[in-house]
Parts: C-alpha cells; sequence; structure tokens
C-alpha cells in the first residue's frame, strides 16, 4: 500500500480503501478505472502493474495534492534537456537565496560573497556574475559557478585515439 508521507495531510481511509482495491483488480478494470480517473484510454503497452501505479499516483494526486507549479516547470526543462542531449549530463539549477554567502579559500586566502537580489556583492562592489568576482580572485577567467563550487567539474571525454 502507498501511503502519504507524515509531512503531508493524513492518510484518507477513503484513498487508502481504493487503493488497496487496485492490488487484486483485474486487468479489465484497471483500463475501466484509468479511463474513468485519466481522462484518456490507457496505452496499450501498459500491463497491470503500471495501471495500478498510474491509477494510484493520480488518486493520491486528486486527495493529497500535486506537484508544485516551479517543481513541473523544473521537470519540463530536464525532459528537454535530455531530449536535447540524450547522453549528455543533467545538472539541476541550484537556486541561491539572497543573503546566502559563497566562501571559497584560494590560495591560503578566503574569499566571501553575498548572494544579492541584483547580483553578488564582493568587496563592496556589486557583480552581475560570479565569474567576474572569480577572475579577480584567481587572476585569470574562471568559470564562476564552478569557482564557488556551486557546479561539479565536467567529466573529460575519453580519447578514442583521434
Amino acid at each position: 500500500m502507498i501511503q502519504a508521507p507524515s509531512s503531508m495531510k493524513p492518510a484518507d481511509p477513503a484513498v487508502e480503501a481504493e487503493l488497496d482495491r487496485l492490488a487484486t483488480a483485474p486487468i479489465v478494470e484497471l483500463r475501466k478505472r484509468y479511463r474513468e480517473v485519466l481522462r484518456t484510454d490507457p496505452p496499450k503497452a501498459f500491463g497491470p502493474d503500471l495501471l495500478r501505479r498510474s491509477i494510484a499516483q493520480r488518486i493520491q494526486e486528486k486527495a493529497y495534492g500535486g506537484l508544485s507549479g516551479p517543481t513541473k516547470r523544473l521537470l519540463d526543462q530536464l525532459v528537454k534537456a535530455m531530449a536535447a542531449k540524450p547522453n549528455g549530463r543533467l545538472e539541476l539549477p541550484r537556486r541561491i537565496k539572497p543573503g546566502s554567502e559563497l566562501v571559497r579559500t584560494w590560495k591560503g586566502k578566503t574569499y566571501r560573497v553575498v548572494v544579492r537580489p541584483d547580483g553578488f556583492a564582493y568587496e563592496g562592489k556589486t557583480y552581475a556574475g560570479l565569474s567576474e568576482i572569480a577572475s579577480l580572485i584567481a587572476g585569470t577567467n574562471w568559470n564562476g559557478p564552478r569557482f564557488f563550487g556551486l557546479r561539479s567539474k565536467p567529466e573529460k571525454a575519453e580519447d578514442h585515439g583521434k
């Protein structure tokens, strides 16, 4: 049985009973219930397990709430990125809240940058991006998010003798 996390609304006995019924429902009943709940025909390739999971997810979403708008948009962006680069690496965008402090020790000295709504504050000045600050600190061009540890270093492509 799938239950709502404890941080959400308490489990609704009617919802839980409906989920329990799905476990033993024959495939004909599952297809009918899928049409009722999702208002579309189930994919022909869906067997009983996927039908149960799809129906259960929709029932729980209706009862307990679904994903937030920003989360749906993020998932859409990730799907588009994956479609554009099927073998590419996906990274979740990090959202740093204004007031956060980024700290980096470089060559024995510690540097602090404060995230502001309009950019990044460093040594009394506000900069539009982290790369400019990272380049000032390092004395050479740097990717700012990578310099401050917000983005991982890309893996080197394998050399295939070319």
